[in-house]
């Protein structure tokens, strides 16, 4: 149980790399927080800055208060589950899990109390008396986690804890992981991951991190819902958000933008004259775009290619040398569109607006 807070912390090594930079975080009690951003932004190295495993080069870290740079990793209350199971292999389940306590001197019985425990609650009761090697990668990793268990930390740290599982594994290893959080629902968690499902179905929060700092920090839906910047856009939601240029018309309630390529888009974002003629990036999720007449069409254009998925079909149109192509993503089958100009739109309220890469909505 317990609250971290990251003041101006940064990584560096030497004075040529620097890492990450002015990372500002406040995490609460009970919360699960997952770090997500592109490879080599830093996200396992801020998990690894917070266990003790590396450095901080500046800046403060507190948890429950009490500042602990220098803090010993042992001694900050913290157990880390990793990519990597890392299971002693001549050892019973049963053993692994109990391993920790053996070495802090516990008792018997309460090394007989905490282990009977976690594997109540990682369902892992009948594997007990098994060798690593007769247990399938899901039930492998989830005796890492009740590794940490056992341990009651103040905080759990997962570092891309299933990128190891074939697909139907993560699903069901990610299912115990919101179980066990449900489980425990005071402990604080933080969690490390490249995908996206996982961070929008476990988080609380996600921090999205790119160039060297924090994009954005939201809710799952805040980040999908309301991004602050065209990274967090694109970076949130599969497929990405389309981005198309244009320049603003008419401002009021409702925003009206005339997109380079010759269609007209309408936005709930509410605007005023300084913004006429200003020139924008116009956002919008493939799963928000509806066919709609050619004429008067937020986009139109030729489909290049289609994507049939069963519940949904993906649109793949024809795009300029350079740029990027417009996806859109229709609910059921779509067939033979192949080469057709459609034409697209979307709810003035599915509409974003970005203005040098920032988000253009304003606050109410």
């Amino acid at each position: 149980m317990a609250t971290l807070k990251l003041t101006n912390v940064s990584k560096a090594y030497g004075n040529a790399i620097t890492v990450l930079q002015d990372i500002n975080l406040d995490i609460k009690q009970g919360e699960l927080i997952v770090f997500v951003g592109p490879s080599g932004c830093g996200k396992s190295t801020l998990l690894r800055m917070i266990a003790g495993l590396e450095k901080i080069s500046g800046g403060t870290l507190q948890i429950d208060g009490q500042t602990v740079n220098d803090v010993p990793p042992a001694q900050r209350g913290i157990a880390m589950v990793f990519q990597s199971y890392a299971l002693y292999p001549h050892m019973t389940v049963r053993e692994n899990m109990a391993f920790a306590l053996r070495i802090a001197r516990k008792t018997k019985a309460e090394i007989a109390e905490a282990v009977g425990k976690a594997a109540r609650i990682l369902q892992l009761e009948p594997y007990l008396d098994r060798l690593p090697k007769a247990l399938s990668g899901g039930q492998r990793q989830r005796v890492a986690i009740g590794r940490s268990i056992v341990r009651d930390p103040k905080v759990f740290l997962f570092d891309e804890p299933l990128s190891n599982l074939d697909a139907a594994l993560r699903v069901a290893t990610r299912i115990e992981i919101a179980k066990l959080k449900e489980s425990m629902p005071d402990r604080t968690m933080i969690y490390v991951t490249h995908d996206q499902v996982e961070a929008m179905t476990l988080a609380s929060r996600i921090v999205v991190l790119a160039n060297k700092g924090i994009a954005q920090v939201g809710t799952p839906l805040e980040l999908y819902e309301t991004p602050q910047n065209e990274f967090v856009a694109q970076f949130i939601g599969s497929p990405a958000m389309n981005l198309l240029p244009g320049k603003i018309v008419e401002t009021g309630a409702t925003t009206r933008v005339e997109l380079a390529g010759g269609g007209t888009a309408l936005s709930a974002i509410a605007t005023q004259d300084g913004d006429l003629n200003k020139q924008v990036n116009v956002g919008v999720r493939p799963e928000d775009l509806v066919p709609a007449p050619v004429d008067g069409s937020l986009y139109h254009g030729k489909v290049d290619i289609t994507e049939a998925l069963g519940e949904v079909t993906l649109l793949y149109f024809e795009a300029p040398a350079g740029k990027e192509a417009v996806i859109a993503k229709l609910t059921g089958i779509h067939a033979n569109v192949r080469g057709q100009d459609i034409g697209l739109t979307a709810a003035p309220d599915k509409v974003h607006l970005f203005h040098k890469g920032q988000s253009m909505r304003r606050k109410d």
